[in-house]
């Protein structure tokens, strides 16, 4: 019984923060889908990175907007920059950590382009030189954060999004991004290609 009530916990904090992510930030995560169809109308890309788990979340976003959510339909252009297994050890090795996102910012980056970036706690100097290197290119910038904000908050606009999952546990942030994420796959697909998306 207690490896099941271990299970039930889990699923319950996860529907807990869930809930509370919701109640707070749905007007944000429709806004944010609203900058992500301004983007991709205007032909410009979605450029996403996280560290860690943060950065599977990223890759699997990219997935969905390349390939297809829920139906099939033409792919949309983003990258994660967190994929390139080759150029992350390059920038790392050659300099340090901190420049693995920016310097791919600097080198591909537009202005109209947008930033998603997902982290649990908004500690880490290479999301932040990310955000940084991402408005000297005159992008937008979306942060799925966790936690109480950490570092990264300090740097968005008045028109940047930040959706700050309100748990320090690192899992429950997790849940709950990808959920956000889902959310704004959809809300592209609808506003894109309609109703029976």
């Amino acid at each position: 019984m207690e490896l099941e009530d271990r299970i039930v916990s889990q699923f319950h904090n996860s529907m807990e923060i869930n809930a509370v992510t919701i109640e707070q930030y749905t007007p944000l995560i429709a806004h944010a889908g609203e900058l992500l169809l301004h983007c991709l109308v205007n032909e410009s890309k979605i450029v996403c990175c996280g560290n860690g788990g943060s950065a599977a979340l990223a890759q699997h976003f990219t997935s969905l907007l390349m390939n297809r959510f829920r139906q099939e339909r033409p792919g949309l252009p983003a990258i994660n920059l967190s994929a390139d297994a080759a150029t992350v050890s390059g920038i790392s090795s050659d300099g340090n950590f901190s420049e693995v996102y920016a310097k791919q910012i600097s080198a591909i980056g537009q202005p109209g382009d947008i930033l998603l970036l997902v982290t649990t706690d908004g500690r880490s100097g290479s999301l932040i030189q990310a955000i940084q290197a991402a408005h000297d290119r005159e992008m937008t910038t979306i942060i799925l954060n966790g936690n109480d904000g950490g570092d990264v908050t300090s740097l968005l606009g008045p028109d940047e999004v930040e959706i700050c999952v309100p748990s320090d546990d690192p899992i429950l942030v997790h849940d709950a991004h990808l959920l956000v994420l889902h959310a704004l796959c959809d809300l592209i697909d609808y506003q894109l290609f309609g109703g029976d998306f």
